[in-house]
């Protein structure tokens, strides 16, 4: 058994199993409602960056409640939709499977590389798995389909979250200046312990946790603690702002263009995918 203590946070790779200490419940067991008086708070969300379609898909779980969006860039026409409950993302096959109007989705996942990352407050703990996929398929958009075989990212999140959480996050993959392929999972303000963290970038899908960032408030870029920074360039922004008395929430999830270069002198070439910045009090 690993031994934890609050303020610490554990970082598994593939095939590694995280061992909390007694008590502690983690996916894909069905962890309490209440845990030391917090609520739990869960998310799967899958992103796909191919590059024509850029496609983010999210079910959301606060406690009883429950909601799933989907948000789908084809560099012309933001399309979106949100829902109660749940059912767009089934992880169980490793697929994104759902048509909602003119727009259908049919992909396949394919993991490249994953990991999951536990972490101990003063009070209660969170977790979340990262998954590095290959999606292919099709999507079709007002009778236009797409042929998909572009790489993603599979975010599967739960814990006790503190009841006012504000966090940014960015996630994205293209090629770098050698012609490999490059993506990454930043954040700031969530599972960001200076080490074990969920900050990671994959070199031809090959992880490595990089060292703390800071990502503008205003999204248009992010610096890393060695002199690194990438700059964005947003296209569309799916944007909310809820206020349901017990759940507040100001969110904000551009798409767009990266350039600029990682730790270890990654100098991209060309890069998709996504921003966020989330306040919210759950």
């Amino acid at each position: 058994m690993t031994k934890v203590h609050p303020g610490t946070s554990l970082r598994g790779g593939r095939g590694i199993v995280l061992e909390p200490p007694g008590g502690i419940v983690l996916p894909p067991e069905r962890m309490p409602m209440f845990y030391r008086r917090r609520l739990r708070k869960q998310w799967l969300y899958v992103a796909v960056w191919s590059p024509r379609v850029l496609l983010s898909v999210c079910s959301i779980g606060v406690g009883p409640f429950s909601q799933a969006f989907w948000a789908l860039w084809d560099g012309e026409t933001l399309r979106q939709q949100t829902r109660r409950g749940r059912g767009l993302v089934d992880l169980n096959d490793m697929r994104v499977r759902f048509r909602d109007g003119r727009v259908s989705v049919d992909l396949t996942l394919d993991e490249e590389d994953a990991f999951q990352v536990l972490n101990f407050d003063d009070r209660a703990y969170t977790w979340t798995g990262k998954q590095l996929v290959r999606a292919t398929g099709s999507i079709r958009v007002e009778g236009v389909s797409y042929e998909i075989d572009a790489p993603g990212l599979v975010d599967e999140s739960a814990g006790y979250h503190p009841r006012h959480t504000r966090y940014k996050w960015s996630a994205g993959a293209g090629t770098d200046m050698q012609g490999r392929s490059v993506a990454w999972n930043l954040a700031e303000g969530i599972n960001d312990a200076a080490i074990n963290s969920e900050r990671t970038v994959w070199v031809d899908a090959v992880p490595n946790e990089v060292g703390p960032v800071s990502i503008d408030e205003s999204l248009a870029g992010i610096t890393f603690a060695e002199g690194s920074r990438l700059d964005f360039r947003p296209e569309a922004v799916r944007e909310t702002h809820d206020n349901l008395l017990v759940i507040r929430s100001n969110y904000r999830h551009p798409f767009g263009t990266f350039s600029g270069t990682l730790p270890g002198g990654i100098q991209l070439r060309d890069a998709r995918g996504v921003m966020e910045n989330h306040d919210v009090f759950w």
